[in-house]
């Protein structure tokens, strides 16, 4: 037996504290997004430093988990484990501290990175940790469940801590975690041997050059505008990347995604479905967020609250959808969650501005099921399918799988709801007579602001109210085809899974 493979020990608290770290990493993200007003007072920040002060984490975390996870399997994925994470409680320590929006995304940057690192690792030792395929498929669900915890308590956590201890609390919040984790990682990880793999520069350099790209203008896009010549550029640049970064993993000897990840019709279903899932997923209720604050009227923390019944249903099934995923194989959770979140994007898209929350309440948990059922087995598919030494690679995939097909999600249905609320917006207003190049002036202002701002100093008394509901009823057309939209996408992705798992045997061992 090589050094470093023996059984690991202690693997309940490696699990703890390998699940500690995905913690960590999704509920300070959606902590921040409650925080958000706070610290654009307190910093100056117009909406563009705000929305820089979000996506400045994503930006880093999808466009290097790829290399992360390389970087993983070469240097051992204990240590590559232990440097994300300190390197997350340091960008969380300069995000607390920051008193400019450079240094706020410097942080923010720095906790990307550590993310990227630390993610693949994690999943790496369970592999390792857990060699009976059972046991480890358990393992990584009890992982995904961690995840959706949370995703779950992320704005739930963000609003209180904000209100009570200010915005900085959503960054120190994660020292002492951090800490406690640190301390019980260095005595239980195991320590895999190195992967007897070659450095792969001109694929890293395509794929962060590739996906930074593409994720830039993703997000610039809906806010300069797609014609914009920084978009333009961006996106240019994204397309010319990635495809010479498909050209020369097809030509190196040991490639930093190989072609052997997808030969497996069930590799290839899960990577469909985890990419097309997250598009329509994170897309629509990105918005959805909108919708119940600008237009039913929710705080903040009141959205996070109604967002907990769904997304606390994620930590509920992930055990669940990794159990079923090991008896029966991934065609049953796929398909059930991929059709499940079909309807309850097409049922929620049948609301508008008087919803109640007894009538569209019982979606959400059905949202966060569907949900589980989905992301759970793409992860242990995709690990399973790959060399034991390229665990961290594999898992690096899933997530940017996930990641970039929630960024495309959101840029791609916002445009439509975007396009569609500016129509319906003008419509309404030339329908009862005002003047064109006002209701040019009003779009313009209701798009740049949102329909919960738009007409402010523009309109008093009647007039306001009036034109307030143009804007809520605009922003719902939009909403709705937004929602429908996305719903679309999850049908497709189901009839794409059925076709690539049409020959595929129903249990993992057959």
């Amino acid at each position: 037996m090589r050094p470093g493979t023996e059984p690991a020990r202690h693997p309940r608290l490696i699990l703890t504290v390998v699940c500690t770290g995905v913690f960590m990493a999704m509920l300070d993200n959606l902590a921040v997004t409650n925080a958000l007003p706070a610290m654009g007072a307190e910093l100056s920040l117009g909406i563009s430093g705000l929305q820089w002060a979000m996506a400045s984490y994503t930006l880093v975390l999808a466009s290097t988990l790829l290399s992360a996870g390389t970087v993983g399997d070469l240097m051992g994925q204990r240590w590559a484990f232990l440097a994300g994470l300190i390197g997350f409680m340091a960008g969380s320590a300069i995000g607390s501290a920051a008193t400019t929006l450079a240094t706020l995304v410097a942080g923010r940057a720095l906790q990307g990175l550590g993310a990227a690192v630390l993610l693949p690792a994690g999943a790496a030792l369970l592999r390792h940790t857990y060699p009976d395929a059972a046991a480890r498929a358990r393992a990584l669900g009890v992982r995904g469940a961690a995840g959706g915890l949370g995703v779950a308590l992320g704005p739930a956590v963000g609003g209180p801590l904000t209100e009570v201890l200010g915005w900085r609390s959503v960054f120190w919040i994660n020292l002492p975690v951090g800490a406690a984790a640190l301390l019980v990682a260095l005595r239980v990880l195991p320590r895999p041997p190195a992967a007897p793999v070659r450095w792969d520069p001109a694929g890293q350099v395509l794929a962060i050059t590739g996906l930074g790209s593409l994720v830039y203008g993703l997000v610039q896009g809906p806010v300069d505008g797609w014609g914009a010549p920084a978009v333009v550029v961006t996106l240019t640049v994204a397309v010319a990347a990635l495809s010479a970064f498909a050209v020369v993993e097809t030509r190196v000897s040991l490639p930093l995604v190989s072609p052997a990840h997808f030969r497996a019709p069930a590799a290839r279903a899960t990577a469909v479905a985890c990419f097309s899932s997250s598009m329509g997923l994170f897309g629509a209720t990105f918005f959805l967020s909108l919708y119940l604050q600008d237009i039913l009227g929710w705080s903040p923390a009141g959205a996070g609250a109604v967002f907990l019944s769904a997304s606390a249903f994620i930590a509920l099934t992930a055990p669940f959808a990794a159990l079923l995923t090991v008896r029966r194989g991934i065609r049953a959770p796929l398909v059930l969650g991929l059709a499940l979140n079909t309807l309850v994007l097409s049922g929620l898209s049948l609301y508008g501005r008087d919803a109640a929350y007894a009538s569209y309440a019982w979606l959400l948990p059905a949202l966060g099921v569907g949900t589980g059922l989905l992301f759970v087995p793409t992860v242990i598919t995709l690990i399973e399918h790959a060399p034991a030494d390229r665990a961290g690679t594999a898992s690096a995939l899933v997530d940017t799988l996930r990641e970039v097909g929630g960024v495309l999600g959101v840029a791609a249905l916002g445009s439509i709801l975007t396009v569609r609320m500016r129509v319906a917006l003008h419509d309404r207003a030339t329908d009862a007579g005002l003047p064109p190049d006002a209701a040019d002036h009003l779009v313009r202002t209701v798009v740049t602001d949102g329909p919960a701002h738009g007409f402010t100093g523009s309109y008093t008394g009647a007039g306001a109210l009036r034109v307030t509901l143009w804007a809520e009823d605009s922003f719902i057309d939009g909403l709705r085809l937004a929602l429908r939209c996305g719903a679309v996408v999850l049908a497709c992705t189901l009839v794409a899974v059925l076709v690539l798992l049409r020959r595929a045997p129903m249990k993992p061992e057959e």
